[in-house]
């Protein structure tokens, strides 16, 4: 099984998501976080294969919370989502360790299975 940590402030947010990963075979979701901070302290606890991350959080953003992952787990794929242009975040979201950007609605059974496919560990 793919473990799958998500990682968004908003409520409504994080059921979709939950529910996208368990449409998908081979995922499960091994945590969830309303923000950075305790995201970082949950991916120690839980070792994630793959994480979703919003973009805009309150505290710590999604850039930085991906920032500080990479560091922490090396191996888990990081992907950023938005719900709002996703082009000017690309450069700085790659030298935070983010595997990939995305906007929210993008989102599908497919696509995350397509990301850890691209991205998963070697």
């Amino acid at each position: 099984m793919i473990r799958v940590l998500t990682v968004d402030d908003q409520a409504v947010f994080r059921d979709v998501a939950r529910a996208l990963v368990q449409m998908t075979p081979g995922f499960e979701v091994v945590g969830e976080s309303a923000d950075g901070e305790s995201a970082v302290e949950l991916a120690r606890e839980v070792d994630p294969d793959l994480v979703i991350v919003d973009e805009r959080m309150t505290g710590i953003d999604g850039i930085e919370t991906a920032r500080r992952m990479s560091a922490e787990e090396p191996d888990a794929v990081i992907v950023l989502v938005s719900s709002a242009d996703v082009q000017s975040l690309a450069a700085e979201a790659g030298a935070s360790g983010v595997a990939a950007v995305l906007r929210k609605h993008w989102l599908t059974p497919r696509l995350l299975r397509g990301l850890w496919i691209a991205h998963r560990r070697r």
